[in-house]
């Protein structure tokens, strides 16, 4: 397998990833190192299409080496936009990743270059592809999208609600803290410690 590494993490707060170690991927005629310490949030998927994407799965090693293309690779002139997405999806084919959505994926980040000035150039080449893609996956992807995203608005509005009710009741919403790193936290005494 052209993965010459697997992904080592540590979790940090705001959904986002660090490298504890290098992630390396031997391409067809290039080596790229992902370096320890690349912060990574996997896959950038919408939250109301997770139900068929979610941010980590067979493709999480792929996702992790096109952040670090969007975010360095592409910039540092190590590989182009066009090239960095088409690695990807053959990244996700080689671990896996099933047909449908590695395609759909690759469609996303295409998208995703759109949107982004550095990663623009090339995208006109795709468009026919990209919009065949996504008209295709339209019947597929939206309803369910539109039920989860509905899902997601009823749940926020309830939980500020409650959120509400308790701080007019005097009780305290839960308060945000160290939730992520224990040795963070400072350590709880008890009345014996003392």
């Amino acid at each position: 397998m052209p993965f010459v590494s697997r992904v080592h993490v540590e979790q940090l707060a705001g959904g986002e990833w660090s490298l504890t170690q290098p992630l390396a991927y031997a391409g067809r005629a290039e080596e790229w190192v992902v370096p320890t310490g690349f912060v990574t949030d996997f896959a950038s998927v919408p939250v109301p299409v997770r139900w068929l994407i979610p941010a980590d799965g067979p493709w999480t090693a792929a996702a992790v080496v096109h952040d670090w293309f969007c975010e360095v690779g592409i910039a540092a002139g190590a590989i182009s936009s066009r090239d960095a997405d088409g690695v990807f999806r053959r990244m996700c084919r080689e671990l896996g990743t099933p047909v449908l959505r590695r395609w759909l994926m690759w469609a996303g980040v295409r998208w995703g270059a759109l949107a982004n000035p550095v990663r623009r150039p090339g995208f006109a080449r795709d468009l026919p592809a990209v919009l065949l893609i996504s008209v295709l996956a339209v019947p597929l992807v939206v309803p369910v999208s539109l039920v989860v995203g509905v899902g997601l608005l009823v749940d926020a509005v309830v939980d500020r609600a409650l959120t509400l009710v308790l701080r007019l009741t005097g009780h305290p919403a839960d308060p945000p803290g160290p939730w992520l790193d224990e040795r963070t936290a400072p350590p709880v005494s008890s009345a014996g410690d003392q």
